[in-house]
């Protein structure tokens, strides 16, 4: 099932809803426990598409595809890398992503996303998925200048606009082989498979919990493949994954 969560045209509340043909149908209830669908009947493309989920946190993954890790002379782990990026980094389809003046490198890096449906704390890899509600495409954007003038990557990774989250949460998805690709103004920049993953999303999601405690609406960035490149003003990014669906984000300079 496909759930998104939208505005009606001149609304300020928001509403999560499943997705039918094209075709939205309001949900009443917590789609992270108990709810009811009610009749698709809103024509898709006159509802505002939000991000599809409003997280407690965002822990995302580093390094975890190989031809990345050999792209910036990396030594390959035994345990996967990880950070955080901030709530507020998040928007959604359509939203335009900021270029911030301190930068002068931002580049985009598409990845999976899991979506937390359950509280989950220990798990063991082999019972991952029972605590995975579904998973969404991300654009972990990033000032690679930043980046590497820090020593962390709180201020590269978290500038307001630099996760892109949606457009739909798809829980019916096999994410063991699929295919991600990324265009910028139409050119392919980025293609490979979550087959190519170091760590796929169930030991991430056990690594994870063995951490810290993941609660329903959190989500996991997996990782990006090779092929992060500049982003300028005028840009429009199209991230993409083979059974969810197309993230498309226009590129802006800061204004203020």
């Amino acid at each position: 099932m496909r759930f998104v969560r939208y505005q009606e045209n001149g609304e300020t509340s928001t509403h999560y809803g499943w997705i039918y043909n094209d075709l939205v149908g309001e949900i009443e209830g917590d789609i992270f426990q108990e709810f009811r669908r009610l009749e698709a009947n809103l024509p898709l493309y006159t509802v505002k598409i939000l991000p599809p989920v409003e997280p407690g946190k965002i822990v995302a993954c580093e390094w975890n595809y190989l031809d990345q890790t050999r792209e910036f002379d990396r030594i390959i782990s035994d345990i996967p890398s990880i950070f955080y990026k901030p709530t507020s980094s998040v928007i959604g389809m359509n939203d335009p992503i900021i270029l911030p003046a301190v930068s002068k490198r931002v580049e985009q890096e598409c990845e999976l996303a899991v979506v937390i449906g359950k509280t989950a704390k220990s798990v063991l890899p082999e019972n991952a998925f029972d605590y995975i509600f579904g998973y969404t495409i991300a654009n972990d954007v990033t000032a690679r200048d930043l980046q590497m003038a820090d020593e962390t990557w709180s201020r590269s990774k978290g500038f307001d606009t630099f996760c892109p989250l949606g457009p739909v949460i798809e829980t019916d998805f096999e994410p063991a082989d699929a295919l991600l690709t990324c265009r910028v103004n139409g050119e392919l920049r980025q293609m490979a498979s979550t087959r190519d993953m170091l760590f796929p999303v169930q030991n991430l999601v056990a690594f994870i919990s063995s951490i810290m405690t993941l609660y329903p609406g959190d989500v996991i960035l997996t990782g990006t493949p090779v092929g992060s490149a500049l982003l300028s003003p005028g840009d429009v990014v199209e991230s993409s994954i083979d059974g969810i669906g197309q993230l498309v984000n226009p590129v802006r300079s800061q204004t203020v």
